[in-house]
């Protein structure tokens, strides 16, 4: 993983620690054994230093491609691949203990629909091609709550440009967050980089899969908010 000082360029990480508590003998052996065939090939700079693009009709079978940015344990992710068989369903999660609570998930679920990328996502964004991905999901990012810490939310332009690159016209962007200040950043720079707000509030979505993080929302009384917006067409391709 790239440091924030690397190349000699600032590089602020939208997520906090990658390592939690010491790994359960379970655990390091769902690491050790499920990893590698769940993993993405050539994503790295280290796997792919020319940045080639992935070949996802390859990866994905030509099923729609659905992206979640941050999978924490696995619940959403697993069970969106489980009950969307027709289409790909690939997370990104740099966080160890959260990777290996997913690999635990899907050890017997038989499924042929998912791929991860246990790292930083925007090393993903690299190497993926324009406007391949149908549906994006934000699931309880890291909320980073001191002001001085906003410009490292997800949802900021630096990260919302790359997505919105790779995202086809059309496609769907889901966010769900606790935290109201969080809600206020989203609906202010979501738009900017080229999304169109579809719905938000406190209900959510028909197929939504409740995480950890969320249940720990509202044992603690936060209430959750839930917004999807839609990828605008890019400019270039829209009719003068």
């Amino acid at each position: 993983m790239t440091d924030e000082k690397d190349a000699g360029a600032e590089r602020r990480n939208f997520y906090g620690r990658i390592r939690g508590k010491t790994l359960r003998a379970s655990q390091k052996t769902y690491l050790a054994e499920g990893l590698s065939p769940l993993s993405l090939p050539a994503v790295t700079r280290a796997e792919n230093p020319g940045r080639k693009p992935l070949d996802l009709a390859t990866i994905t079978g030509g099923r729609p491609l659905w992206l979640e940015v941050g999978f924490g344990g696995g619940e959403h992710l697993v069970q969106m691949a489980t009950a969307n068989r027709d289409s790909f369903l690939l997370g990104c999660e740099p966080f160890v203990n959260g990777i290996a609570m997913l690999l635990g998930k899907v050890k017997d679920a038989d499924l042929d629909n998912l791929a991860i990328h246990p790292g930083d996502v925007r090393d993903l964004f690299d190497v993926l091609p324009d406007a391949v991905v149908q549906k994006t999901f934000l699931n309880y990012p890291d909320p980073w709550p001191k002001a001085r810490h906003h410009r490292r939310r997800f949802v900021t332009q630096g990260y919302l440009d790359a997505l919105a690159r790779v995202m086809a016209p059309g496609a769907e962007f889901r966010v769900a967050t606790d935290i109201p200040d969080y809600v206020r950043q989203t609906l202010e720079e979501v738009p900017k980089a080229g999304f169109v707000l579809v719905a938000e509030g406190g209900t959510p979505w028909g197929d939504w899969v409740s995480t950890r993080y969320e249940q720990k929302a509202l044992r603690e009384g936060r209430l959750p908010h839930y917004l999807t917006f839609r990828r605008e067409a890019p400019e270039i391709d829209r009719p003068s």
